[in-house]
């Protein structure tokens, strides 16, 4: 109810799947079914379906089999079987014709068009080729929508698809938005255009060929954690009553022909009945499609002083008609065995005659390599009146070199099986993706091509500003975006670049506007260097592959830049801004305040003294506001800290009637949460985050960012373990010297994006200094 788009899977669904139809309804229901459900549909559903012959239980990891088994079967083995359960047949969803809706949204501020057509179930032998089909139809330079659509006719700024496999039926989704005030009937030629499009041509074997590389690279990835193993053997068990059906369906991927592709275009696309949704801004009918009908959209009634929590609310009531007989005590939890030291990850560093710092972290688990360099050339080296200017920059790298337009340059990277990606952040551009190892030389090659042999293209560079400025458009009815901008605002200094990088990162339309070709040749020249960069590699490659690869004295260095710092807003007496957007249904709360980088000694302890606070589902912030009140989905809290700097903050979501309850018992658990901590509860903190670091190498993206932090931080290799140590060693006195100093509620900024004209005088009954920001 509180986003742009929102209820568009909610229309599709209503109207694809007839009533009665398991996919009729979303996911989360409806607040009617809700309403009405019982405690006894809830013991209902339990019984028919929780029963251990409806349980795939899947144990991977570093364990003893004859221990896990006995366990196993201590556990598990004298639970009495529940009632059959019988598979549902598959049932896909059918339409006999065209059918078309709309809904004024709230908080759109551009059309969008979405078309649906029914499909087949996962476990269907045409599931695979409609993948590949819609990452054909949407995906990269030369796809057919993007072509016509986008580049040739300019009518939307971009296309999104995918293929939605489930277990009793599917569909297939393509989707766009307009571009500001623009009718959705102007999108009908082109569409027609991209669709004839791939009927003249088919997909050509090289592309089938390069979606396939990437998709197997896709698998690896899956499979690198204990847990991702886990979730791959037992999902395949569960659907298909098969664990090895995960490789069958690689195979049955890799299998697929160009024939295949178009065979499933004809049989669910080409010609045949579908879905069309065209969402508008608020008083905008006209720019709807032509022909469609209203959709019945049903939105939460929110009135003052409903939907609060029973006053008798007790969390450990239980309520259980009759326990299951068991053999031994199940309320004894068993012990958590011998503590767990964390090994030191054996990383090799370098610093290249270029001046290039390398970091190698080595795994032979998977074929795969994940890289990040590390470019001085973040938004931090903007001017402050052209936020802009570094993202565009690393936007263009992606869009050709001197030797490959945009097609063949992604043509080049996906004949490889390789991602590349480019993206500026605040303190850094990084240029970061993945490969396959027997590929890794030739993905640096590309990576050194589009880093210091950029095409610079004026169409493509004409293209991007106008994506940037429809996503920022778009960015302004998101309740979420407006409230990372305003926050900006209140972090850093006025007119620092960073306060003023608006609702995407790139300022204003007009500000995105000046910028020109030449401003991104002139940043390029003076910040794509090897200067102050540093590259992690984590996989299986090693350290003479990478020094074969980058050390090399031709590539672009210098003498190093002075680093730059940003600066912080100080902190301040607490303070609410409250940012209108009408009819919210929800209220965004955030509140921060100035605190630790993540240089300081004190910066792990704080990590760990936050955990309970708001860093996991069972927090005390979790646990009262969502579980015991009702009052949102979910709330974190926690440090965040920079070379520079940090702050501690707090963030959620909740239901617009009780934005100042929320707020109030908000501040009272921050206040409560040092004084009330027990020596147990000490205890039980520090116990909690010594075992949990276990998890945290266990990827090649946990990987590198372990590199990331020694290259940006300076630490040691074995900071982790070393951190661990640290919080072992906490006093009592440690924490309530963290809390006291940097947990403090009367010391935060509160923002809070929601309905003024239901919730601005019942925030000021709180007592705090308010302020209207619109």
């Amino acid at each position: 109810d509180n986003a742009p788009y929102g209820h568009n899977l909610y229309v599709i669904g209503q109207a694809l799947y007839p009533e009665g139809h398991p996919y009729h309804h979303q996911v989360i229901g409806s607040l009617e079914d809700l309403e009405a459900a019982s405690l006894q549909d809830v013991k209902d559903f339990y019984g028919a379906y929780y029963g251990p012959n409806n349980v795939t239980v899947t144990i991977s990891g570093d364990f003893d089999t004859a221990d896990a088994k006995r366990w196993v079967e201590q556990y598990f083995g004298e639970i009495p079987a529940g009632p059959d359960v019988v598979e549902p047949a598959p049932k896909p969803g059918t339409l006999p014709a065209h059918l078309a809706f709309f809904h004024e949204d709230n908080f759109a501020t551009v059309p969008q068009l979405t078309m649906v057509w029914p499909a087949v179930e996962a476990d269907h032998p045409d599931a695979p080729a409609r993948d590949i089909l819609v990452e054909y139809l949407t995906s990269g330079k030369k796809a057919p929508f993007n072509a016509v659509m986008v580049d040739e006719l300019q009518l939307v700024p971009s296309v999104g698809g995918f293929n939605y496999s489930k277990e009793l039926a599917g569909e297939v989704y393509l989707f766009m938005n307009t571009n500001q005030g623009e009718d959705i009937d102007g999108l009908t030629d082109g569409i027609a255009q991209s669709f004839a499009r791939v009927e003249d041509s088919g997909i050509p074997q090289a592309d089938l060929d390069r979606i396939k590389a990437g998709l197997e690279v896709g698998v690896y990835d899956e499979v690198q954690s204990a847990l991702g193993k886990s979730i791959a053997l037992g999902e395949a068990n569960t659907l298909y009553g098969d664990p090895g059906a995960f490789q069958t369906g690689v195979d049955r991927l890799t299998a697929v022909t160009p024939d295949d592709v178009m065979r499933v275009y004809n049989a669910y696309i080409k010609d045949k009945p579908r879905i069309t949704t065209s969402f508008v801004p608020k008083g905008e009918l006209g720019l709807t499609l032509e022909g469609a009908t209203r959709a019945d959209v049903v939105e939460e009634v929110i009135v003052e002083g409903e939907g609060g929590a029973p006053e008798d609310f007790d969390p450990a009531a239980r309520v259980i008609d009759t326990p299951t007989p068991s053999s031994f005590d199940r309320n004894i939890e068993p012990g958590f065995g011998d503590g767990y030291t964390l090994p030191s990850p054996q990383v090799a560093t370098q610093t290249l005659g270029n001046g290039l710092e390398v970091y190698v972290l080595e795994s032979d688990e998977t074929p795969l390599v994940r890289f990040s360099l590390r470019l001085d050339a973040g938004f931090i080296r903007n001017a402050a009146d052209a936020p802009a200017i570094a993202g565009l920059t690393a936007d263009i790298l992606e869009k050709g070199t001197a030797n490959k337009t945009t097609a063949e340059l992604e043509d080049a990277i996906k004949d490889l099986g390789s991602e590349i990606s480019v993206s500026a952040g605040n303190r850094a551009t990084f240029v970061s993706g993945k490969t396959l190892s027997r590929n890794f030389d030739a993905t640096m090659d590309l990576v050194q091509e589009m880093l210091f042999e950029p095409r610079f293209d004026a169409d493509e560079f004409e293209t991007l500003k106008r994506q940037r400025a429809e996503q920022i458009t778009q960015a302004e009815g998101e309740p979420g975006s407006i409230a990372s901008r305003e926050m900006a605002k209140l972090r850093y200094p006025e007119g620092s670049v960073f306060a003023n990088a608006g609702l995407t990162g790139f300022g204003t339309r007009d500000a995105l506007e000046a910028v020109t070709l030449d401003d991104l040749r002139a940043f390029h020249a003076a910040h794509y260097t090897l200067d102050n960069a540093k590259l992690r590699i984590a996989g299986n490659t090693d350290m003479s592959a990478v020094q074969a690869a980058w050390d090399d004295s031709a590539l672009p260095h210098g003498t190093p830049k002075t680093p730059a710092t940003i600066t912080y807003s100080p902190g301040e007496e607490a303070t609410i801004y409250f940012y209108d957007v009408p009819d919210a249904k929800q209220s965004i709360i955030q509140m921060h305040r100035p605190s630790l980088s993540a240089m300081d000694s004190d910066y792990p302890l704080a990590d760990a003294v936050n955990f309970p606070l708001g860093g996991i589902y069972t927090s005390q912030l979790n646990t009262q506001l969502r579980v015991e009140k009702g009052y949102t989905y979910g709330i974190r809290s926690g440090f965040s800290g920079q070379e520079d700097g940090g702050r501690f903050g707090v963030s959620t979501s909740v239901r617009s009637n009780v934005t100042k309850e929320s707020l109030e018992l908000i501040r009272k658990i921050l206040s409560e949460y040092g004084p009330n901590f027990s020596d147990e509860d000490l205890a039980n903190m520090k116990d909690a985050r010594i075992r949990g670091q276990a998890l945290g190498n266990e990827t090649l993206s946990d990987k590198i960012s372990l590199l990331g932090d020694m290259s940006a931080y300076g630490y040691p290799a074995d900071y982790k373990a070393r951190n661990a140590e640290s919080v072992r060693a906490m006093s009592m006195e440690d924490f309530q010297r963290i809390t006291s100093d940097h947990i403090n509620p009367d010391k935060m900024v509160y923002l809070i994006v929601g309905d003024a004209k239901t919730q601005l005088a019942r925030v000021k009954e709180i007592g705090l200094p308010v302020v209207e920001l619109n």
